[in-house]
């Protein structure tokens, strides 16, 4: 048996970057669908935001990007294309 610890091959950038992309965009349409369905914020086009509800959009997508990459181990998009880091 060998003392030598094994250590995981760091996910490629351009994976790390997509997953990025990818999560902005799936939580801003996410939430902002959901802000303005709730608030009345639907236009035939998808959905406007102004003012409070406009807020409460930016803090849910502050919150997804917290809540899941430091208690439930990486974003939806890190998960999928396996771009978790693990050098840190």
């Amino acid at each position: 048996m060998s003392d030598v610890a094994i250590t995981p091959k760091a996910p490629s950038t351009w994976r790390i970057v997509l997953a990025a992309i990818l999560d902005f965009f799936t939580i801003f349409w996410v939430a902002g669908l959901a802000v303005a369905w709730l608030f009345g914020g639907m236009t035939d086009n998808g959905f406007s935001l102004d003012g409070g509800p406009a807020f409460l959009c930016f803090a849910l997508m502050v919150a997804y990007f917290v809540v899941f990459n430091k208690y439930l181990g990486g974003t939806i998009w890190k998960r999928i294309l396996k771009a978790k880091r693990t050098d840190r």
